[in-house]
């Protein structure tokens, strides 16, 4: 009985063992150049490059952007997606293709998972994101289409750590428009929106919080 106690024991054992021994191998790879559709009309292209998010050999996404690493262990990355732009009369045809700029990826080297993030108001044409350790600044647009505003996110929070309505969506053909890419400091860290036909502003961050600094000028 003794024996067969220990023989149990010893097999269990081994079992979270061998499961946390696999390595998942996570890389991006080679940059490929597509055209992105854009303006109202979409009669228009950008060049973009993707790159496919590949986890032990096989395609798990595509990407596009610089990556940008949260930990020793995870990183963000933007997603980019083919979306079948066919119409129905047009089912018997190949279909065809359109590469889209999509949300924010988490992926994880260890475990090999990719999370879509959930930033508030993030609109895939026109947000900017600028990251910074685990927060990420950029102008978000409501869900209505006719505002934007001044966004403050860290990952995992239900809600913006920071929001300021900067007034009504500026109409146009470019994408990222709406503001240029936040840029962030430290020491303290802070983060400076320059909206479009705007006064440019400085928002302070202190762990969980963050607020408008009165010195406008992130160099003083």
């Amino acid at each position: 009985m003794r024996r067969a106690t220990l023989l149990l024991a010893a097999l269990l054992a081994c079992v979270p063992l061998s499961a946390a021994s696999r390595v998942h191998t996570v890389t991006l790879g080679k940059a490929i150049p597509v055209k992105l559709p854009v303006g109202p009309s979409e009669d228009k292209t950008l060049d973009i490059a993707v790159r496919p998010l590949i986890v032990d050999g096989q395609l798990k996404d595509y990407t596009t952007g610089e990556s940008h690493d949260v930990t020793d262990r995870e990183f963000v990355v933007r997603r980019a997606y083919r979306i079948n732009d066919s119409l129905s009369e047009e089912a018997h045809k190949a279909p065809k293709w359109l590469w889209q700029r999509g949300g924010w990826l988490l992926v994880d080297r260890k475990s090999g998972k990719a999370t879509l993030l959930k930033l508030p108001d993030f609109d895939p044409l026109y947000s900017q994101v600028s990251w910074y350790r685990d927060y990420a600044a950029y102008c978000g647009i409501t869900s209505s289409g006719d505002k934007v505003s001044a966004i403050v996110a860290e990952i995992g929070g239900k809600k913006p750590l920071f929001h300021k309505d900067l007034g009504k969506n500026p109409t146009g053909d470019s994408p990222d428009g709406n503001c240029a890419a936040p840029v962030w400091a430290r020491q303290p860290a802070r983060v400076t929106f320059v909206p479009t036909g705007g006064e440019k502003f400085t928002i302070g961050i202190s762990g969980r919080f963050a607020d408008e600094m009165p010195d406008n000028d992130p160099d003083d």
